[in-house]
């Protein structure tokens, strides 16, 4: 060792024990830890924050889809669930479904309610694995729906309430081709 590095580790020495906090304990005193019980538990969400639901968006693949057997008409409705950074990712919650009547011209499209569907429980990792599409990195939801007025607009509304207490929200115009 050098003398000029011995000169800059005792410098650095000095400066780290003259921070305060640093100074020696009391001669007798021995350092004692908290016991685990009286810290208090973390959160297993503090940890991982920024990777958590942040925001929903209805992808614009959402269309109405008829059956020609039944002459029945669904709504097939594909939601991401993306995170701060805006990734897209999987998340257990319940999904609440609601359509509305388009208004035009108006600074609230959302007229009156048509229909909301049940809620559907994603927590079950057995039924969010049915409706997840990995190739979209998206939820697919087929919602059952009357046969509605030709060229009628409705405007599409999907609710996630995540298990932290969130409540997610998007809209989405969608309109019957008739």
């Amino acid at each position: 060792m050098t003398r000029f590095s011995a000169i800059l580790c005792v410098f650095f020495l000095c400066l780290v024990l003259a921070q305060p906090g640093c100074e020696p304990a009391p001669s007798g005193r021995v350092y004692q830890p908290r016991p685990a019980e009286s810290i208090p538990p973390v959160s297993p969400y503090a940890v991982y924050v920024p990777y958590t639901a942040a925001k929903i968006g209805i992808i614009p693949l959402t269309e109405f889809v008829g059956s020609a057997d039944d002459g029945s008409v669904r709504i097939r409705a594909y939601v991401a669930v993306l995170d701060s950074f805006g990734c897209p990712i999987k998340e257990p919650g319940l999904f609440r479904f609601e359509l509305y009547e388009y208004v035009q011209r108006s600074s609230d499209p959302k007229g009156k309610r048509n229909i909301i569907w049940p809620d559907i429980d994603l927590a079950d990792s057995v039924e969010n694995n049915e409706h997840w599409r990995d190739f979209l990195r998206a939820y697919e939801f087929v919602l059952p729906f009357e046969p509605p007025q030709a060229d009628q607009t409705y405007v599409l509304q999907a609710t996630c309430i995540c298990p932290n207490g969130r409540r997610l929200s998007a809209e989405f115009q969608i309109k019957y081709p008739g």
